[in-house]
């Protein structure tokens, strides 16, 4: 069996090192930072998505379907928090009408359950939450249970000698890209902006109608109780973890629209999340390098790497040329250094 390691501790790293573990190879994951999910996995809004929206054909869009198979089991086995809460898109236009619309077709396109009734309101009931942090942790503690070893605090400076690497490297990807050689594509920071609020939440995510830009501010509830609105989309050239004081007027207003409960309402707290996107376009980078036979990218994973990471991983293993089927039943292990406190602070804490 190969000797594998997963370059970094997100959630997509670590389902890579539960799947190659679960068939037998030698693994090692390395983080560069002291503890895991902590970077744009831990700053996820914990929506787990159907792919109802995403186009058809795909990499992203396939690799979301499939995770829903695979999904349950891991649920199940790993007692990972999770609600089933459906979600609604409320047109306010005649053109939002058109845009729902095509959303439903687009859903139907893809297999996903929705419901479009005659006021123009898409229901999509197979989204969901969870504790994105929770499950990077509970996969870890399973990937531990087959026999992964886990290095945190270990950044990577140069070539690996291993027979498969993994590039799950998120905000810094495309760096240990370019250490074998591959300039293929790069990453930059793409920063959203969330409030939340002690406001009792509603009963299911909601969704705005997208426009070609951006997918719009959404409000949702967490597992804990409270109420969550954003992201905003701010393209960086370097790591800010920070606030900025704008981003308040810029989803506040929309989120109120949403959700009338908001008004009048403070937030209790802010986080950004910094997710890695691909320069030129780079989307799922989950492929081999062309420059080094023994890397493997899983990179430019955007948010939606919460909702595909046990079908990315699955893709990788495949790439790296094992079974499709684990050799070993799924097993939970021991908690893995469970995180204190909601999983929306433990980032913004720890890299304010």
């Amino acid at each position: 069996m190969p000797e594998v390691v997963v370059v970094g501790g997100g959630v997509v790293g670590v389902a890579c090192a539960l799947a190659f573990a679960r068939r037998g190879a030698d693994v090692e994951l390395r983080e560069t930072r002291d503890a895991l999910g902590l970077a744009a996995s831990g700053t996820n809004s914990g929506i787990v998505h159907t792919g109802f929206d995403s186009k058809p054909g795909e990499l992203e869009t396939e690799l979301i379907l499939r995770a829903a198979q695979l999904r349950g089991e891991v649920l199940e086995t790993l007692d990972v928090p999770f609600e089933r809460r459906g979600a609604t898109l409320t047109p306010r236009s005649e053109a939002d009408r058109e845009v729902v619309r095509k959303l439903y077709d687009n859903a139907c396109a893809n297999g996903v359950d929705v419901v479009l009734g005659e006021d123009g309101v898409l229901w999509v009931p197979g989204e969901g939450m969870t504790d994105p942090v929770a499950f990077t942790l509970a996969l870890a503690g399973a990937a531990v249970e087959h026999g992964a070893r886990f290095a945190l605090g270990a950044p990577v400076e140069a070539p690996i000698d291993a027979d498969v690497v993994v590039n799950a490297a998120g905000l810094g990807a495309g760096r240990v890209a370019r250490l074998y050689g591959d300039a293929s594509f790069d990453i930059y920071p793409r920063k959203g902006e969330f409030l939340v609020f002690d406001v009792a939440p509603p009963e299911h995510i909601l969704l705005p109608v997208p426009t070609a830009r951006t997918k719009g501010v959404l409000v949702f509830p967490t597992l804990d109780g409270r109420t969550v609105a954003g992201p905003t989309a701010v393209d960086l050239d370097v790591e800010d973890w920070t606030v900025r004081a704008e981003a308040r007027g810029e989803i506040l207003a929309k989120a109120i629209d949403m959700y009338g409960s908001l008004a009048g309402a403070e937030p209790a707290f802010s986080y950004a999340g910094l997710r890695p996107a691909g320069r030129d376009g780079a989307n799922y980078v989950v492929r081999r390098s062309d420059a080094d036979a023994r890397l493997i990218h899983a990179a430019a994973i955007r948010s939606t790497g919460l909702t595909a990471c046990l079908a990315i991983a699955e893709r990788v293993v495949l790439l790296a040329g094992l079974d499709s089927e684990p050799e070993e039943p799924l097993r939970a292990g021991a908690p893995w250094l469970r995180h204190a406190g909601p999983w929306w602070r433990r980032t913004a804490e720890r890299l304010a």
